[in-house]
């Protein structure tokens, strides 16, 4: 991941969407409706336990 804030390809015009960068040690989210509002920090562990959780998975 950049160190630029990176929107999901998923995410669809003007729609909620979650921006996310790469930050020494992990990762860094935030609504980019409302980027100057709170960030969330993940550490690297945090973060591959989310893209684990919510990532799509194969399902045949």
């Amino acid at each position: 991941m950049k160190s630029d804030w990176s929107k999901s390809s998923y995410s669809p015009n003007g729609g909620n969407c979650v921006e996310a960068r790469s930050v020494t040690g992990g990762a860094q989210l935030r609504d980019s409706k409302h980027p100057h509002h709170a960030i969330l920090a993940l550490s690297a562990s945090e973060w591959t336990s989310l893209l684990a959780t919510v990532a799509p998975r194969d399902r045949s």
